[in-house]
């Protein structure tokens, strides 16, 4: 796929007459493609959209180049939830799951009981950054609001939705102070402003349009829109990656590791079930310094 598709996109808003900016994403295919790669249960589908339109709001916070990470983990029916998306705006997922432990109607407390969540941004230059939160709200929208305001102290609020089909997020976030000076005004505003969005429900975020959602919450503000910015799935993984991973083991261990497979080891992306595989011939090219370029005839 080379062109962004029009139905996976983050918009940026701002209120004139407050210090406040928000962001408003919708995701169609990428989450299809996630979703298409493994034959996940209703419940953790749902999961999987809200923490990949969580990704999408926060990338576009972020000033830097990289990968924002998101990684949610406990030791329930759901083991763990992973969402990778890049600067460029490329995001792909997945979940680890027990179907046999999962109900139809599970929440977030039933398929992740003593979660946390790590949020990591991994920059292309500069120092990795890592901040961790418990999985103690009834929703993620619940976990990433307690998150911004616990331990970044910036007034944040998220409403994230998935069906299965769409994925939808909306972030309003405060920003410092300039247009309101007064505290109990800037309060005021803030409290006006998000106590609007809590009225916002799952089917009308799912599928009514960004300009449709904000004049239902906002109608009486001054709204600013912005231009969207695409998004699209796309996996990182590649036969050379693999390749290097074979490498890195050592010539002896990476021909004993393909004897031990009949003569041909497969290398599986969690991500895109991609398979990548490799036999002698290729084990000897790729310490031969020939690369990954042109496989044997075994290559998948």
């Amino acid at each position: 796929m080379t062109d962004f598709p029009d139905t996976d996109y983050t918009q940026r808003f701002i209120f004139d007459d407050s210090d406040t900016r928000g962001e408003l994403v919708a995701l169609e295919r990428s989450y299809a493609e996630v979703l298409a790669k493994h034959p996940y249960p209703e419940p953790v589908a749902q999961l999987l959209g809200e923490l990949m339109a969580a990704a999408s709001l926060l990338v576009g916070t972020l000033k830097f180049d990289g990968l924002l990470i998101l990684q949610a983990r406990s030791e329930g029916p759901v083991p763990l939830l992973m969402i990778e998306c890049s600067s460029e705006r490329e995001i792909r997922g997945l979940a680890r799951y027990h179907a046999d432990q999962i109900a139809p109607n599970a929440s977030l407390a039933d398929l992740m009981p003593n979660g946390v969540l790590a949020l990591t941004v991994d920059p292309t230059a500069g120092q990795r950054y890592q901040g961790i939160v418990d999985l103690d709200g009834e929703t993620l929208s619940d976990c990433f609001t307690n998150y911004f305001v616990m331990s970044q102290q910036v007034g944040t609020r998220f409403k994230l939705y998935a069906d299965g089909r769409r994925a939808r997020g909306l972030l309003l976030q405060q920003l410092p102070a300039d247009r309101l000076k007064d505290e109990e005004e800037r309060a005021a505003s803030w409290q006006h402003i998000t106590a609007l969005a809590s009225t916002l429900t799952a089917d009308e975020l799912l599928s009514l349009d960004n300009e449709t959602v904000l004049h239902r919450l906002y109608h009486e503000e001054q709204v600013r829109l912005f231009d969207v910015q695409k998004l699209r799935f796309r996996c990182s993984c590649s036969r050379e990656r693999s390749g290097n991973a074979l490498v890195s083991l050592g010539l002896e261990d990476a021909q004993q590791l393909v004897a031990e497979h009949g003569g041909q080891v497969e290398i599986d992306c969690q991500f895109c079930n991609e398979r990548y595989l490799f036999d002698a011939a290729d084990i000897a090219q790729l310490f031969a310094g020939a690369g990954v370029e042109t496989p044997s005839d075994t290559r998948h």
